[in-house]
């Protein structure tokens, strides 16, 4: 059994993407190849933001974001320190600081409630993660944005296709940045991004900061980076998007029967929960459970793999640690690295993987 199985997903769009790659082979724009605007007008309409500038990672994304907003030296930027490394890198290579506030206990998304206070004259962005597939609660942290003048960029790496409030992730705030990273639910074959806004003007600061700041060739009007998504990845995101929503739906129903078969199980396991007002994509089916490292074992003896999103927060990882923010602060954030842990998930696990999954991790959990 695979963790993400994406040979299935391959071999049910083989002959759209196949004919994507033999296209661009043809016509060999492999740089801002014709697929590339194709792309952007695709996910400027799924998402309903009125600008989509695809870049060359989810990481690259954030840090265009940040450099649009004019976000540097002396600079602090709110964000979770439960995440990838990637949230607090592109904070750090732009010359800003970090600074962490706890996740809720449930979701493990970012706690609106604690921002306000973390806020300082320093104070320029927050960066909530809308983590394993569900989205932060963004109308809260849009009003205290919006009270501060400060600016909200979504790192939506791991929830392109969910639903807040009736409103696509990627379009619940002022900036959305992405990532096409093969395991995501959205992936290309290699490494993608993508940003979107309404800004018309922050729209064109990220183009021209992508392409190295350029507004027209050999004429640099800002700091730039070369962050362009290849026309051959575009390519095959364009071949996946032909079964993209049936793949939410079915990621949703995934989502749905894990909880079912393991409350069902009566297996001592935290599921997280999904707000009534969004849904959830799962980019990781994450639960949480004790002595996580045994149960990782029984289930790895038993063929089933998992992986842990995230063993070890932000705040203490040596090169985004902060003596604001000792390591025995923000326990919830402490607690969840502790105890969380993803099961298998991809549109395409079968009804009986899923069940021999459960039944294999309740043998552990009975056994650990």
């Amino acid at each position: 059994m695979q963790f993400i199985d994406l040979k299935s997903q391959y071999h049910a769009l083989k002959t759209s993407i196949d004919a994507r790659i033999q296209k661009v082979l043809d016509h060999g724009q492999y740089i801002m190849g014709p697929e590339v605007a194709e792309l952007e007008a695709a996910l400027a309409q799924l998402t309903g933001a009125k600008h989509c500038i695809t870049v060359s990672s989810g990481t690259e994304a954030l840090l265009i974001a940040l450099m649009a907003e004019g976000i540097g030296a002396g600079h602090e930027v709110i964000t979770t320190p439960f995440t990838f490394a990637a949230t607090a890198e592109t904070i750090v290579l732009a010359g800003a600081k970090p600074v962490y506030v706890d996740i809720k206990p449930g979701d493990c998304n970012i706690d609106p409630a604690l921002i306000e206070a973390a806020i300082t004259p320093a104070t320029r962005a927050i960066m909530p993660v809308s983590l394993y597939g569900q989205v932060a609660d963004m109308d809260e942290i849009n009003a205290i944005a919006a009270k501060h003048n400060l600016s909200v960029i979504e790192d939506a790496a791991q929830s392109f296709g969910a639903t807040y409030k009736g409103r696509k992730s990627c379009n619940v705030s002022k900036i959305g940045a992405t990532s096409f990273f093969p395991s995501k639910p959205l992936g290309c074959y290699g490494d993608g991004g993508a940003l979107f806004t309404s800004d018309d003007a922050l729209a064109q600061a990220m183009r021209e900061i992508r392409v190295h700041g350029q507004s027209q060739r050999y004429t640099h009007t800002r700091v730039g980076v070369g962050g362009r998504m290849d026309t051959l990845q575009c390519a095959i995101v364009l071949g996946k998007l032909e079964r993209f929503e049936w793949e939410i739906a079915q990621r949703k129903q995934l989502g749905d029967r894990y909880a079912e078969l393991i409350k069902a199980s009566g297996a001592p396991v935290d599921l997280l929960p999904v707000a009534d007002d969004r849904d959830c994509v799962w980019a990781q089916y994450t639960v949480k459970v004790e002595d996580r490292a045994a149960v990782i074992a029984a289930l790895k003896e038993q063929g089933i793999p998992t992986a842990v999103h995230y063993p070890r927060p932000l705040h203490r990882q040596p090169a985004y640690e902060s003596p604001d923010c000792p390591a025995d602060s923000l326990p919830h954030s402490n607690a969840a690295a502790a105890r969380v842990m993803s099961l298998p998930m991809s549109a395409d696990l079968t009804e009986i993987q899923q069940l021999q999954i459960v039944e294999a991790l309740s043998r552990a959990l009975r056994g650990a």
